[in-house]
Formats: C-alpha cells, structure tokens, sequence
C-alpha cells in the first residue's frame, strides 16, 4: 500500500506542502507504527514533515493512531499524572525525576515515561536507577501516591523506533512532539508537557484544544517538563482544552540561585533524595509548578 500519496502531499516544500486531514494523517502513521512501509519512506516523512511543520488537524490524527496500538496502563479509578521524559539534561541536573517523586508524594498516581534520544544526554532512567527507582517491564496499573518509569519501547515498540530515526538523520520528526501530547493511560490523566521554542507552544496549545485534553504547558528545562529552578516560566493550564494562564513567567533579575549539583546521574540523585528528606529545599519554581499540577488533578476529580 505504501504512504507514498501522502508523501506527495507533503513533500512539496514548506509553500508547497498540502495539510493532510486527520483520518490520513491517521492512516499515514498507523501504516507507519504498523511497519507497512519501507525505511526509505519513514525518512521521506520525517524529513517533510520537518520542512512542512505539523497542523492540529495533523497531531490529532497521529494521536489516534498511537492511542489505538498503545500499550495502555490500567485505571484505577483516579486521574493519573503523566510526565514525558525525552530530552534528558546537558547543562543543568535533570530534576524531572523530583517533580515525579513530590506529586507521588501529594498522593498522585504519577507516570513518567521516556526514553533517551541523544546519547550525550543524562536520561531520566540514568537518575531514577541512580535513586533505586526500576523502570517497568511490564504493563502494569499505578497506584494513587506512587511513581513508574514506564519505557516508550514498552508502551509501543515502533513509536520508540520512530524516536529512534533522530540519531541516523540529525533532526527531530513528529514523533518527538507525539510523545509529548499522547495519553498512555486507560483513563483520564493531566499531561504535564513542555516546549522549547515559541512556536510549539502555538501548535501544543492548538493540539490540546482540539483533543481536549487536560494539560500543564510550560517552556521546559533543556526540553523537560519540570520549571526551571532558577526562574519560574509561564505556564498555561487546559481544561477539557480550555486554555488559561495560571503562571506568568517570572520578571527582573535574580537576588539568588538555587545551590544545584552537578549534572550527572549521580549527583543530581544524591540531591534529588536531599531535597526529598527535607535537607535542601525544594526550589521555588518547581514548588509552584507542583501546586498547579496538584489543583489540576483536583479539579479533574470533581463532578462537572
């Protein structure tokens, strides 16, 4: 069958490419996931897809496809948290894992899912195995107060593999934006998600509308969804895909810096455990950002 017309559509530049609809854009990455096309084809779409850029209509059909051959976890009756961990850390401690283990704390069912995208990166399963944390290595339910790292191979092996084209031709593809927006959980859950430049803010937003989702969006850490420790970003909340601000970005210059630790896997646990016993303080933005999420999962849980 190949997705070749599809191709067609949007390989003709970024003036000439035409929007696809969301049922072809459906079936495109359904053949895709489904492994019915060949390696050549996947690099033509990734590589149009790049130029083009995504529409709405475009990511609620690539979504459809992931949610119906994902592997879901099971729901236990309350919303689930859900935190994508793709980007890992360079410059700064990746402190992801710390936001997941402060809304477990708050008594949220907390899924952290991800995998490593670039191999110079500290990865979220790097800290977590660092701190005694195992991912899952199967499907299983998450219960209210606890955290899971949940593999992308397991929760769709061919989205992990779609990831996986960024270390053979340089860039990002849809996929690396899907993993962002999608829902792994049976039930309703509050995706906590991030962008790193303006413009995916508007096609993120645009996306949450149209799947209604209920989000957290805010300019993320190196590419993570966890606040920058050293200045409080902006953040948007999406109810059922209403969206409002709920944090503005924080102004002026800083008085004071948090005292971070080193990047690596080791430090960053070591510290991360510190802040967990009460040693180190949480930091100011993460605090705020953990007591949006913790409002968002509450008003999820109350009768329309």
């Amino acid at each position: 069958m190949g997705i070749g017309n599809y191709i067609k559509e949007i390989g003709r530049g970024k003036d000439g490419a035409r929007p696809l609809t969301r049922a072809q854009s459906s079936d495109l990455l359904g053949q895709i996931l489904d492994e019915r096309v060949t390696d050549f084809e996947i690099g033509a779409f990734c590589l149009a897809m790049r130029i083009k850029g995504e529409t709405a209509q475009e990511m609620a059909g690539f979504l459809d496809a992931i949610d119906s051959r994902i592997n879901k976890l099971p729901y236990l009756g309350s919303p689930t948290v859900v935190l994508p961990s793709y980007n890992g850390a360079r410059k700064l401690p990746l402190l992801t894992p710390l936001l997941a283990l402060l809304l477990a704390r708050q008594g949220l069912a907390v899924v952290l899912h991800g995998m490593k995208t670039e191999a110079s990166r500290v990865g979220a399963q790097d800290v977590l195995a660092a701190l005694g944390i195992a991912a899952q290595t199967q499907i299983v339910s998450v219960a209210p107060g606890t955290l899971s790292f949940v593999p992308t191979s397991l929760l769709c092996p061919a989205l992990a593999r779609l990831l996986d084209v960024r270390r053979v031709v340089g860039l990002r593809n849809p996929a690396h934006s899907l993993v962002k927006l999608m829902n792994p959980c049976e039930g309703p859950a509050l995706l906590v998600s991030s962008y790193t430049h303006p413009e995916y803010a508007a096609s993120m937003g645009a996306t949450f509308r149209l799947m209604r989702s209920n989000a957290l969006l805010l300019r993320g850490t190196e590419g993570e969804a966890v606040a920058d420790p050293r200045r409080t970003p902006a953040m948007d909340a999406f109810v059922n895909g209403e969206m409002r601000r709920v944090q503005e970005q924080q102004a002026g210059s800083l008085d004071q810096l948090p005292g971070l630790p080193a990047p690596d896997a080791q430090s960053t646990a070591k510290w991360t455990q510190a802040v967990m016993e009460g040693r180190e303080p949480v930091p100011e933005p993460i605090a705020q950002q953990m007591a949006h999420i913790v409002h968002l999962a509450e008003q999820m849980t109350k009768p329309p």
